[in-house]
C-alpha cells in the first residue's frame, strides 16, 4: 500500500513548488538589486565575475546545486540522526573562529580561505534548528516541565552566547526568534510578555527615568493579575489605577515640599539680623528630607509591599501572584542594572547606535549616517521608485554596505513603495507557507523544524528592514536571499530545502 501511494505521488505532488517559486523570486530580485547597488563601482556587466553581481551569480548557481543535492540525493531521514553531530561540529567551529578567524569590522566571526570567506554563525542556525527539532520531538518532551525547558534553553543559548563572544550581535539576536517555536509547542504566552516587559523597562529607563520604569512595571503587573483573575478583574484594575496615580503624584508633591524647605532655609540664612526666636523654624527642621529622592520613597513602598503579597500568594496558593512578586523584584534589579549594562557591557558603537535609535543623540555624520542615508533613499523612491539603475543614493554610493545589510534601501529607492510591498509580501508568503506546511506534517520533528525555519527568516526580515527604516539599531544582519554574500545565501538555501525535503518525504508516504 505504501509503495502504491509512493508511485502516485511524484515530484509534482510531493514537493511544494510554490515555496520553491517564492525562493527563486526572492533570489532573482536580490541578484538584480545587488547589480544595481554595485554597478557604479564594480563595472557595467552583470555577468562579470570580478564584480559583486557576477560573484553573486556564482553563489546562486552553487546554491541551486546544494538545493538539488538536499532534495534529490541526501535521504531526508538522515537529518534527524545527524543533528547532534552537526550541532557539535558547528559549535566547535564557532569557538575556533574566535581564535583562528579574521576580524571584520570589529567582529571575529569569519574564516578566510584566500578570496573565500565563511561564517559559521550562518550555519549554526541550521544545526540549532535541527537539534531543537530532535529534542522537542521526543515522546516524553513537555515544554512545561523544568527539565525539558532547561534542555531546549541550553540548545539555543550555547551557540547564541558563543556568537556574542565573537561580537556578532546581529546573528546572536536571531536566536531570540526561537521563542516563537517554543510558544507554538506549548510554552506559556506569559514568557513572550515577559520578554516584551524587559525590553520596555530597558528603553524607558534609558530614555525617561528609573522611577518611571518602576511605576510602569507595577502598572503592568496589576493589569496582568487582573486578566489572570477574571472574577476580580475590576478590583485589580481600580486598585492598580489608584496606586499608579498616587505613585505618579509623589515626585510632584515631594518637589513642592522640598522647595518649601529650601525657601525656609534661604530665609533663615538671609535673616541674620532677626533674633533666633523670631525666625521660622517649622520646616527648617526637616532639612534632612532634601537628601531623599522620590525614587527612594518608591523603593520603600514597593519593597514594603513585597512581604505582604508574598504571604498572600502562599495563603491563597496563587502561583501567578507569587511569580508577579518575583517579577517585581527582578524588574527593579533590571532597572538599576540598566546603566551598568549600557555603559559597561555594550560596546561603544552599540551604545551610540542605541542612543541614535532612541533619539537620545543625533549623529547624522557618524553612527547615524547609514540609517539617515538609507531612509533618504527609501523615501526618495516614492510610490513607484526612480527606476532600475536610476537611484542617485544607490548609484553614488551614499549608503555603505548597500548590497549587503542595506540592500532593502536599494529596493525602496529604485522600485518605490510598490517594490518594497512586493518584497515584503513575498517574505510573508514564504513564512506563512512554511508554517502551513509544517502544520500539515505528521512527524513532530518536521513540524518543529519548519517553525524554526520560519522563525529564522522572520527575525532576519524584521531586524534588517527595521534597521534600514530606523526602527532597529544597526547591527549588521543580511536580508535572506537578497543580500550579497555566499555564506548567507547558502545557509538559507540549506535551511529551507532541508524542510522541503522533509516535507516531500512525508507527502510521499501519506
Amino acid at each position: 500500500m505504501i509503495l502504491e501511494n509512493q508511485t502516485k505521488r511524484g515530484l509534482g505532488q510531493s514537493v511544494d513548488w510554490k515555496l520553491i517559486g517564492c525562493y527563486l523570486l526572492l533570489i532573482l530580485i536580490g541578484w538584480v538589486n545587488v547589480y544595481s547597488a554595485s554597478h557604479a563601482t564594480d563595472g557595467t556587466s552583470a555577468l562579470d565575475f570580478a564584480t559583486r553581481s557576477g560573484k553573486q551569480l556564482v553563489w546562486i548557481v552553487t546554491a541551486f546545486g546544494l538545493a538539488g543535492l538536499i532534495l534529490f540525493v541526501i535521504p531526508a531521514r538522515w537529518w534527524e540522526g545527524l543533528a547532534p553531530w552537526l550541532y557539535a561540529g558547528v559549535a566547535f567551529l564557532l569557538v575556533a573562529v574566535i581564535f583562528l578567524g579574521v576580524e571584520v569590522k570589529g567582529s571575529r566571526s569569519w574564516f578566510a580561505f584566500g578570496p573565500v570567506r565563511f561564517q559559521p554563525a550562518e550555519v549554526s542556525k541550521i544545526t540549532t534548528s535541527l537539534l531543537l527539532a530532535v529534542v522537542m520531538s521526543q515522546p516524553n518532551f513537555k515544554i512545561s516541565q523544568i527539565k525539558s525547558f532547561i534542555l531546549t534553553a541550553l540548545v539555543i543559548a550555547l551557540p547564541m552566547l558563543i556568537i556574542l563572544g565573537e561580537k556578532e550581535t546581529g546573528s546572536a539576536l536571531v536566536y531570540a526568534g526561537f521563542i516563537f517555536v517554543l510558544y507554538r509547542e506549548g510554552l506559556s504566552g506569559w514568557w513572550l510578555a515577559l520578554i516584551g516587559l524587559v525590553i520596555l523597562l530597558f528603553i524607558t529607563t534609558l530614555t525617561l527615568s528609573p522611577y518611571t520604569s518602576i511605576v510602569i512595571l507595577i502598572a503592568v503587573l496589576c493589569i496582568c493579575n487582573a486578566f489572570q483573575r477574571p472574577k476580580e478583574f475590576m478590583p485589580w484594575i481600580l486598585i492598580g489605577a489608584g496606586v499608579v496615580l498616587v505613585l505618579s503624584l509623589i515626585p510632584w508633591l515631594w518637589g513642592l515640599l522640598t522647595s518649601h524647605i529650601t525657601a525656609v532655609n534661604e530665609l533663615r540664612t538671609n535673616l541674620v539680623t532677626v533674633p533666633e526666636a523670631d525666625a521660622p523654624t517649622g520646616l527648617s527642621k526637616l532639612s534632612f528630607l532634601l537628601k531623599i529622592e522620590p525614587l527612594h520613597i518608591l523603593l520603600v513602598l514597593a519593597l514594603g509591599a513585597i512581604p505582604w503579597f508574598t504571604i498572600k500568594s502562599f495563603r491563597e496558593r496563587n502561583l501567578f501572584l507569587g511569580l508577579s512578586v518575583a517579577t517585581l523584584v527582578a524588574g527593579i534589579v533590571l532597572v538599576f542594572s540598566t546603566d551598568f549594562i549600557f555603559q559597561k557591557v555594550l560596546q561603544d558603537h552599540q551604545r551610540k547606535r542605541i542612543e541614535v535609535l532612541l533619539g537620545m543623540k543625533e549623529d547624522l555624520s557618524g553612527v547615524g549616517y547609514n540609517v539617515n542615508q538609507s531612509m533618504i533613499a527609501i523615501g526618495s523612491g516614492g510610490m513607484r521608485g526612480k527606476g532600475f539603475l536610476n537611484g542617485t543614493q544607490t548609484a553614488y554610493g551614499f549608503v555603505p554596505e548597500q548590497s549587503t545589510d542595506f540592500i532593502f534601501c536599494t529596493v525602496g529607492e529604485e522600485w518605490g513603495f510598490a517594490g518594497c510591498l512586493v518584497v515584503i509580501l513575498l517574505y510573508v508568503f514564504l513564512i506563512v507557507r512554511l508554517m502551513l506546511d509544517a502544520d500539515k506534517c505528521r512527524e513532530s520533528f518536521t513540524r518543529i523544524y519548519g517553525y524554526c525555519v520560519a522563525a529564522c527568516v522572520f527575525m532576519h526580515l524584521f531586524i534588517n528592514v527595521g534597521m534600514t527604516i530606523g526602527l532597529m539599531p544597526v547591527i549588521g544582519i543580511p536580508l535572506p536571499l537578497l543580500s550579497y554574500g555566499g555564506s548567507s545565501l547558502w545557509a538559507f538555501t540549506v535551511l529551507i530545502f532541508i524542510f522541503i525535503a522533509l516535507y516531500r518525504q512525508e507527502k510521499k508516504y501519506f
